[in-house]
């Protein structure tokens, strides 16, 4: 369920916000959080509930998600794994359903992002696309398909 950022828009309490966190989270590393949040903005058409230079807070649907610069991460053992030059997010899938992937393709060739994978339909009953964030995160953009008839 999203949190309810209304209070204080400008800039969010840390402990209130991590304190009103439930369920599962994802938090992404990243070099440069304002080029990953419009990535996310002008290509899946996700929501920015916050961000500056160091945080961001986005959302789709109920679900948020957070990205920190790795200069916020000064003391977590992750920052050991990410160093200049390494791919983040290898083998990892990060999914949004009920997004038009052929129009997220088209938006992110037109910035310039790399598609990893151009939109097609996929016998899991879905139409999904592959796109790499400017750090190497690959987000997949998908719709379900409609069956003749339906």
């Amino acid at each position: 369920m999203p949190i309810d950022h209304t209070d204080d828009l400008e800039k969010p309490n840390g402990a209130a916000y991590g304190k009103a966190l439930k369920g599962f989270g994802v938090n992404l590393l990243v070099r440069d959080v304002l080029a990953s949040v419009a990535f996310q903005v002008e290509v899946l058409g996700v929501e920015q509930i916050y961000s500056n230079a160091d945080f961001a807070i986005l959302r789709y649907g109920s679900m948020e998600w957070m990205l920190h610069v790795d200069g916020t991460y000064h003391s977590n053992p992750l920052l050991a794994l990410t160093g200049d030059g390494s791919v983040r997010g290898v083998g990892v899938e990060l999914r949004l359903y009920d997004i038009d992937p052929d129009a997220a393709v088209e938006r992110a060739k037109a910035r310039g992002d790399h598609v990893l994978g151009d939109a097609a339909d996929k016998p899991h009953g879905l139409r999904e696309a592959y796109i790499l964030d400017p750090d190497g995160y690959c987000w997949v953009p998908g719709r379900a398909l409609v069956a003749a008839g339906e």
